[in-house]
């Protein structure tokens, strides 16, 4: 990968908490999360004022809401809205075969780091854009392709935010937070996200192949055919999770 964007303004220890604070508080809320309660409080009491105070609001609003309610808010912001879903490629590439490649891109920036994503349902798994799939790696796995991974998207990323923001949804403060760990925007990047929320996703009148198919990754490059990319299903709100 090449290593082209700006340096991080913080220290590594502050990215990695604020990251992992953040990878938490955007999955699927259960009580797993009210359980590790005192790790985040204990985690974003440490972070700067700019980054912890969005996060803490956050934790602040799961504490004093019922989870069933939670759950609830949680699928109808992030399940049933295009604009306010969670995986970084569909905002620039939609239902389009180009996603696939967009993809494919992620998982082989995980195994260059040792990193093999389950992406089976049965496993509780995600497509490796899902912004919480993204975060936990660049938290735990590699710093520094994580960081490229979040630039490369920034677009995606603020359009979410500004959406979630727009719904006056809780979480806005968690993507908040993930944005105000990367360096401030410039013009083009501006333009490229006022573009991109006026337009949304594109689309694609075309039938594609399954990104999980064996064999994919081989054959991807020399594909003429359309590729099978929907948005992704929510998969982890069966039981047991």
């Amino acid at each position: 990968m090449t290593r082209r964007h700006s340096a991080p303004a913080f220290p590594d220890a502050t990215l990695v908490a604020a990251w992992q604070s953040a990878s938490l508080l955007l999955d699927y809320p259960d009580e797993t999360l009210v359980d590790r309660f005192d790790l985040l409080y204990r985690a974003i009491a440490e972070l700067p004022p700019e980054i912890g105070g969005p996060l803490a609001r956050f934790v602040a609003h799961v504490a004093g809401t019922d989870l069933d309610r939670l759950q609830q808010e949680y699928v109808e912001t992030f399940d049933e809205r295009r604009r306010c879903n969670l995986y970084l490629t569909y905002f620039a590439h939609g239902d389009t075969r180009k996603r696939g490649v967009a993809l494919l891109r992620f998982k082989q920036t995980y195994l260059a780091s040792g990193v093999r994503i389950d992406e089976s349902a049965a496993a509780g798994g995600e497509l490796p854009d899902h912004l919480c799939v993204v975060l936990e790696f660049a938290a735990t796995a590699d710093r520094e392709a994580g960081w490229e991974l979040l630039l490369d998207h920034r677009a995606g990323l603020e359009v979410l935010r500004l959406s979630l923001r727009d719904l006056g949804s809780p979480w806005a403060d968690v993507v908040e937070a993930v944005c105000r760990t990367l360096p401030p925007l410039h013009g083009d990047e501006v333009e490229a996200i006022r573009r991109l929320a006026a337009e949304g996703p594109p689309e694609e009148e075309v039938g594609l192949t399954p990104y999980g198919t064996p064999g994919f990754d081989a054959a991807l490059a020399e594909r003429t055919g359309p590729v099978d990319l929907p948005m992704p299903a929510p998969i982890r709100r069966g039981a047991g999770r």
